[in-house]
């Protein structure tokens, strides 16, 4: 297995769920047909909740703090399905404990390598949804999709907000001090970061099209 592997990567995150990061993969994917794209989410439980549902669900694995699934059926219904059907070539669903992400990107390395020995590709390109893998690895390009019409913000986000290339807004935010409150604490990045407006069911903008064209044009460079 060749541990000197490099990769491009994508991370797409976001501020709270249900804002449309799934369908920004989902957009990416669709965008650049020409690339062989291995997709995945990133899904960090805690006592019986969900971190991207909030709800209480069985994505915890039964024995284990992690588990890595390749998704085989496009039309099962999961956010790893829809990127298949978007394009993908392959597509996982990475679950962890809250706080064990570190034990499961060796599972997930791994995982990526052994698919990658099946195949005749040898410029790997990964786009993946999560906000917390930027605590342990600078991706090729960042996009972090914010809602100013919803309060929540994930700790998470709020950590890997400044890292992000470009912020996606799902809705009109004409200025800073229009901000709703929730996001005063990030004002001055709202001012300083590159941004664009894209709600759901738009087209890819073009401003995000020319720098992930611009990154797969590029070595690939990122250790997992």
């Amino acid at each position: 297995m060749n541990r000197a592997l490099r990769w491009r990567v994508i991370v797409v995150g976001g501020h709270t769920r249900s804002i449309g990061k799934t369908q920004l993969v989902c957009d990416v994917i669709s965008a650049f047909p020409g690339t062989n794209w291995i997709a995945g989410k990133i899904t960090q439980y805690g006592h019986g909740v969900c971190a991207e549902n909030g709800n209480n669900c069985d994505c915890a694995p039964d024995e284990h703090i992690c588990a890595i699934e390749w998704e085989a059926q496009p039309q099962s219904g999961t956010d790893s399905a829809r990127f298949l059907q978007a394009g993908a070539k392959r597509s996982f669903w990475l679950r962890t404990k809250q706080g064990f992400l570190a034990e499961g990107l060796p599972l997930m390395r791994e995982a990526l390598e052994r698919t990658l020995s099946e195949t005749d590709e040898d410029s790997p390109s990964l786009i993946v949804e999560s906000n917390s893998l930027l605590q342990f690895l600078k991706p090729s390009l960042y996009f972090a999709v914010i809602d100013p019409a919803r309060e929540d913000f994930k700790d998470s986000a709020r950590v890997a907000l400044d890292r992000a290339d470009v912020l996606v807004l799902r809705g009109a935010m004409h200025t800073p001090a229009a901000a709703p409150s929730w996001i005063k604490l990030p004002a001055h990045l709202l001012r300083t970061k590159p941004s664009v407006t894209q709600r759901e069911g738009e087209p890819l903008p073009e401003p995000l099209e020319v720098l992930i064209a611009r990154a797969l044009l590029a070595p690939p460079s990122i250790a997992l």
